[in-house]
């Protein structure tokens, strides 16, 4: 969204200094800066206001600063030039600043703004709703996975001007962080992907976990449209909080969008039948998994529901972008099947890997299984459970960076790679775990292989 300075300045009730510009977007990252954008330096690990003469350097448009810059006379020097400049305005907080002007970027927004949250399937759905309303939409999503008080903001100001639909991720931490963030995003309409048994040792229960996701349904309006897994009870139940109609997504029969048929071909690439109010669709997603159709009837559903028609859903699966390191299915040079799902790791997640690794014909299969964070009590158990369920596939398990699954771990990639030993065309792995492990080191040098 482009602002001129004396728009923010307004907006933010800050005070103006050095020359009228006008900014397009907004970041926090100095180093990843587009010219011309807005700097906003927030105040966290680090201070960003150290990093507001690496900003201009890469040609801020503009910079929001709560500095007091005439501290010393050294500070004061360093502002009069670059007053003289870069526009800086000056605020009370920059993180509230920053969320002052994305509330003014989303009053812009005049068409549907789409939130999706969710223990897993969130980036999924957003990058297979991206794809399908684009033949039909001028739309903007979330870059990457930007779903928190930093990223939603920042989401809404990178908005370009002419944008007549925004698809906005959203996570929590917490019961009230969905709450706040839709204080910001005002969501017409509200996807639910499931409720899991992911991030319960923030949370404390499962139960909670539902409390905070059910918040962005209770945040929708009255005409807008509340987009539930019908497949998942804590998620179904959410349709009691919500003033806005219902539709619902699944397996089930009674689903207002039902799943029918899923066929895997042997890349695990779905095929399947979408049945809806709107008619039957075939579905051919770029994602992987059996599991990946439940992702692909909510934002079926959301896409048909928003007035995209079925032939231009069907076409626009061909412009899904799907996010790095989420069931990548690639060869490495020996002809082995990797299948790189290093992003994130829960047991939900798990199961549905391990589903596809089971699904495939390959004479040997190993899954390489990483830690799971933020479990909480049931870490242990959730470990191992999962440890069995992959050797009840016939899998091979190797274990990185815990001995959760009780299965001595491997100390580096590098014992991993050895362990696996020879990669040729009959060999089908898996590697999963937590962001943290990094294990997409891992994919990568068994693809080298």
């Amino acid at each position: 969204m482009r602002f001129t300075t004396a728009e923010i300045a307004n907006i933010t009730r800050g005070s103006h200094s050095g020359p009228e510009a006008t900014v397009d977007g907004a970041t926090q990252d100095s180093r990843a800066l587009d010219a011309g954008q807005l700097f906003i330096p927030l105040v966290a690990e680090r201070d960003g206001h150290d990093f507001i003469d690496t900003a201009i350097e890469n040609g801020a448009g503009a910079y929001l600063t709560h500095r007091d810059i005439g501290a010393s006379e050294a500070e004061s020097n360093k502002a009069e030039s670059r007053a003289s400049e870069t526009a800086a305005i000056r605020v009370a907080d920059t993180t509230q600043a920053m969320r002052d002007l994305a509330g003014a970027a989303r009053a812009r927004i005049s068409g549907p703004v789409v939130a999706i949250t969710g223990s897993v399937g969130k980036t999924s759905t957003k990058d297979l709703l991206a794809g399908t309303v684009a033949r039909t939409f001028d739309s903007h999503h979330s870059a990457k996975s930007f779903n928190n008080e930093i990223g939603v903001p920042l989401t809404l100001l990178n908005a370009p001007d002419e944008t007549e639909l925004a698809i906005i991720e959203m996570g929590a931490r917490g019961i009230g962080h969905i709450a706040d963030l839709c204080e910001i995003v005002a969501p017409t309409v509200g996807i639910i992907t499931t409720v899991a048994g992911a991030h319960t040792g923030e949370f404390g229960s499962i139960e909670n976990i539902a409390i905070a996701k059910g918040e962005l349904i209770e945040a929708l309006p009255t005409d807008g449209l509340a987009v539930l897994n019908g497949d998942n009870p804590l998620v179904a139940a959410m349709e009691s909080r919500s003033a806005a109609p219902v539709m619902t997504f699944g397996h089930d029969e009674g689903n207002s969008v039902r799943i029918e048929s899923v066929e895997l071909d042997d890349e695990l690439r779905p095929t399947f039948t979408l049945a809806t109010d709107w008619g039957r669709v075939v579905a051919r997603p770029p994602t992987r998994g059996a599991h990946m159709a439940t992702n692909t009837a909510a934002a079926v559903g959301t896409a048909l529901y928003l007035g995209v028609s079925i032939e231009a859903i069907e076409a626009g699966f061909g412009d899904v972008e799907v996010s790095p390191w989420r069931m990548d299915v690639q060869r490495s040079s020996g002809g082995a099947l990797i299948i790189n799902d290093s992003y994130n790791a829960n047991p939900t997640s798990m199961r549905g890997a391990i589903d596809s690794l089971s699904r495939l014909g390959h004479k040997r299969k190993v899954a390489v299984l990483g830690y799971m964070g933020e479990l909480g009590e049931s870490e242990a158990g959730d470990h191992e459970a999962i440890a069995a369920e992959a050797t009840a596939i016939g899998a091979e398990v190797i274990t990185v960076g815990t001995d959760l699954y009780g299965i001595a771990p491997k100390d580096d990639p590098a014992a991993v790679v050895a362990a696996i030993g020879e990669l040729s065309n009959d060999v089908a792995v898996l590697v999963k775990g937590s962001r943290s492990g990094g294990l997409e080191v891992l994919a990568e040098m068994l693809l080298a292989r």
